[in-house]
């Protein structure tokens, strides 16, 4: 775009701009010295463009060439020209033309950065936080940021063209926690009194169904006081969608119509499944032991508890009878592995929440059906009986070559140690598609979940998910059975969006506040605006929340959030940046009437 200081980007020049007088501004990218020729490569948003400064073409330019440095700010005008032929740079968008200095204007000098901009070197994560703004001059960041504009701008269309109406909801809302720590404000004109930062829009788009807007949207600040990892940070943005007059049906088709466009369009390079694989949540945790699968391999989970019932190893046959289970997967080409390689997976599930397992290799040839005793190996290998592991290698699909590995506990923390086994046996085996996106839908979750340590039930998703019609009875005699009308989208083994059918009924939503142990006293003081609004003819509705973060994310090919989020936070929530979170005044405390007990008061509570 022309403005006072430049004609053209940098990224814009090509052959077609031969013989154009431009003019160009931004960061010296690289600068090389020839003696008498002068080359710097100019950086701006838009891309890089090589300028070539001849002193006997224009000696003041070159004297100003001669003294910048990289990451300077400079003005060039100059004339296009083609490179002569053989220096063409393939590599570059401009590659085929330079632009020959005719004047030169320093525009700000820089200190030498703290680490390099124009290579993808690695840096330390604080040092990259703290220096962000150099950090995003980098080719990848700055790439990553804009595809990010480019998938909201996407988004936005998309809806748009499909009568979805864009509405902003407060930031200043009640605190009513749904499932994490409220980030809090104090009100100052009214003291002692406090906001809360959404965890989500969840009941303001809800009561915009009520409104009567239909199809609403948008892409919602959300805020959450909980700990961080890879995919999560304390302020993040979903996609936030709700619509009226729907069954389940209709949220699912739009979802996977919206991702496969937004694919299509802005990465038409990645292969994704079409159309997207769909998952009741029993058969997700029976298959890989996750509601989040990853669908780009194998190894699938088998349960081989009924061949073990009477197996002389003594973890087998007491896990059985404690209720539990034994579990396995098949890794291909795994008999290979060494007694260290074990070892490091059995301290590998411990971290995962298993306790231990037992490996099995198959070697020979032929059947399995046909196993000798010499044909497996194992630790354990004395108290298994041969036709025990033919019978489990047959049910795995194991062939000869293959690894079994077998885990025997209780249910939850079996599926736990298999899926983290079966991700870190497909990382090191190289058996990830990382050029493919798996989608896939995760329905039919429980609409609740027995919380042993305070003997309640909590809601799985949240406790506006409206519970099955043929289920709702079941909401009195036996919970744990009630399914959710709720979906997941997963991506690649992440979980990349959460929806549900909301409850629209007064009567059905007390109900679940009951099931909840939220007594009609709390409810009304935490949830009085939705009971009351669906006195007044909510229709029903459904809706679903896109984590834009780890969209974003698997688009780009990032592992981390953090890569695509402009200016994030460390993974204790600080910013280096800025030194947030930080001390305030005395008086800008006293003005929110609030005070801080000393901090070895503090320290010795809470120890």
């Amino acid at each position: 775009m022309r403005t006072s200081l430049k004609s053209h980007g940098c990224g814009e020049l090509r052959a077609e701009h031969d013989g154009q007088e431009v003019t160009l501004a931004g960061w010296v990218h690289r600068r090389r010295d020839h003696g008498s020729l002068i080359f710097i490569d100019l950086r701006d948003h838009d891309g890089i463009a090589q300028v070539v400064f001849n002193p006997k073409e224009a000696e003041e330019a070159h004297r100003v060439a001669s003294d910048v440095r990289n990451e300077y700010v400079i003005q060039v005008k100059g004339r296009v020209a083609r490179r002569p032929p053989g220096t063409e740079n393939r590599n570059m968008a401009t590659g085929e033309i330079e632009v020959h200095a005719q004047s030169a204007t320093l525009l700000s000098p820089s200190k030498t950065p703290p680490f390099y901009i124009n290579e993808e070197t690695e840096v330390d994560d604080l040092l990259r936080l703290h220096y962000r703004y150099l950090d995003l001059r980098r080719e990848r960041m700055h790439r990553n940021i804009v595809f990010r504009h480019k998938v909201v701008q996407f988004i936005r269309n998309f809806l748009s063209e499909r009568g979805f109406v864009e509405v902003e909801t407060p930031i200043l809302i009640k605190s009513t926690p749904e499932g994490a720590r409220d980030y809090l404000v104090p009100s100052r004109v009214n003291p002692g009194r406090f906001y809360a930062l959404p965890q989500s829009p969840q009941q303001l788009k809800q009561l915009l169904m009520v409104a009567g807007f239909e199809r609403y949207f948008q892409i919602a600040r959300c805020f959450r006081d909980e700990d961080l990892r890879a995919d999560r940070q304390p302020e993040f943005t979903q996609l936030d969608i709700e619509m009226s007059f729907i069954d389940e049906e209709d949220m699912l088709k739009l979802m996977e119509d919206l991702h496969t466009a937004m694919v299509e369009t802005l990465r038409p390079d990645l292969r994704l499944t079409k159309p997207f694989p769909r998952l009741a949540y029993a058969e997700a945790m029976r298959r890989f032991g996750s509601d989040k699968p990853d669908l780009r391999y194998g190894m699938e989970l088998v349960d081989v508890s009924d061949l073990l019932a009477e197996s002389e190893f003594s973890v087998f046959r007491d896990t059985l009878a404690a209720g539990g289970v034994v579990r396995g997967i098949c890794v291909p080409g795994g008999a290979g592995l060494s007694r260290r390689q074990i070892d490091e997976l059995t301290e590998f599930v411990k971290t995962v929440g298993g306790k231990g397992l037992v490996s099995i290799g198959l070697t020979g040839e032929g059947p399995v059906e046909k196993l000798t005793a010499d044909d497996f190996h194992s630790p354990v290998h004395r108290y298994l009986r041969l036709e025990e592991v033919r019978a489990i290698a047959v049910r795995i699909g194991a062939g000869r070559g293959d690894l079994l590995i077998i885990v025997a506990d209780q249910e939850g923390r079996a599926s736990q140690a298999l899926d983290g086994l079966r991700r870190e046996m497909a990382r090191r085996l190289n058996l990830i598609d990382e050029g493919f996106l798996a989608f896939c839908f995760i329905t039919d979750f429980p609409l609740v979940e027995w919380n042993e340590a305070e003997e309640r039930w909590d809601a799985v998703h949240h406790p506006f998910t409206s519970p099955k019609e043929e289920d709702v009875p079941l909401m009195d005699s036996d919970p744990g059975r009630v399914r959710a009308r709720a979906y997941d989208l997963v991506c690649n083994g992440w979980e990349i969006a959460g929806g549900s059918i909301r409850i629209h009924r007064r009567d059905v939503q007390e109900k679940m506040f009951s099931l909840l142990r939220i007594a009609p006293a709390e409810a009304q003081e935490r949830f009085g605006h939705m009971l009351e609004a669906f006195e007044y003819g909510a229709p029903p509705h459904g809706g679903i929340a896109t984590g834009l973060d780890r969209t974003v994310m698997l688009l780009a090919g990032e592992r981390d959030i953090r890569e695509v989020i402009a200016f994030p936070k460390t993974k204790t929530a600080a910013d280096p940046l800025f030194g947030a979170p930080s001390t305030v005044s005395e008086a800008q405390l006293k003005e929110l009437h609030i005070a801080l007990r000393p901090e070895a008061s503090i320290s010795k509570e809470s120890s």
